[in-house]
């Protein structure tokens, strides 16, 4: 047992500069354990690389820490697993706070006013009474202010198209009165010929 002893030596040093050569820490240093007189012997840096390049001291592969298990369960995380009511910490306002919902909407809805105005889907009047009603709360979503815009175009035009019977009614009623006023002149006309 004392012969054993006698024969491991220290390979402090020699672990120090094979780590530094090898720019790696010293629990990463393999010594080859049949090569121990060779290894013992090699004390400066200039040793040690040729041992590396003979294969004597070697740099141990950097161990597997695996995701497998991680990306198993975010998968099952989005599929709505493992997020009940006990796994719930911060309150429902910390989680997803009603002011960035608030603000997506306010984005989303602005954008579409947005584009629809330079698309000349609606004018610059509907525009702004629409931006203050989705700042109001007035829709709860895209789908709704669409609805909106829609119902909103064809009062428009059916205010349009009534304004415009309503003038040719009363161009009609006109030209009419305007006849009859002609047609009493003739007979007034003739009434004062014949007396």
């Amino acid at each position: 047992d004392l012969a054993s002893c006698a024969t491991m030596v220290s390979l402090k040093l020699q672990k120090r500069l094979a780590a530094s050569v090898l720019k790696c820490g010293k629990r990463k240093v393999w010594l080859d354990p049949n090569e121990i007189t060779e290894i013992h012997n090699a004390n400066s840096r200039q040793n040690f690389r040729k041992l590396i390049k003979d294969g004597y001291v070697i740099r141990k592969p950097n161990k597997i820490h695996s995701r497998a298990r991680v990306n198993e369960r975010l998968a099952a995380k989005r599929k709505g697993r493992h997020m009940g009511l006990g796994k719930r910490r911060g309150t429902r306002e910390a989680r997803f706070p009603s002011k960035i919902i608030w603000m997506r909407r306010m984005r989303v809805l602005r954008r579409l006013l947005k584009r629809f105005r330079e698309s000349k889907k609606i004018d610059k009047h509907l525009y702004h009474t629409l931006y203050l009603k989705v700042k109001g709360n007035e829709f709860k979503n895209k789908r709704v202010l669409m609805e909106h815009i829609h119902k909103e175009k064809a009062e428009l035009v059916r205010a349009k198209q009534l304004q415009k019977e309503g003038e040719h009614r009363r161009q009609r009623a006109a030209a009419k009165r305007a006849r009859a006023a002609a047609r009493e002149a003739e007979k007034q006309k003739k009434l004062l010929e014949g007396n």
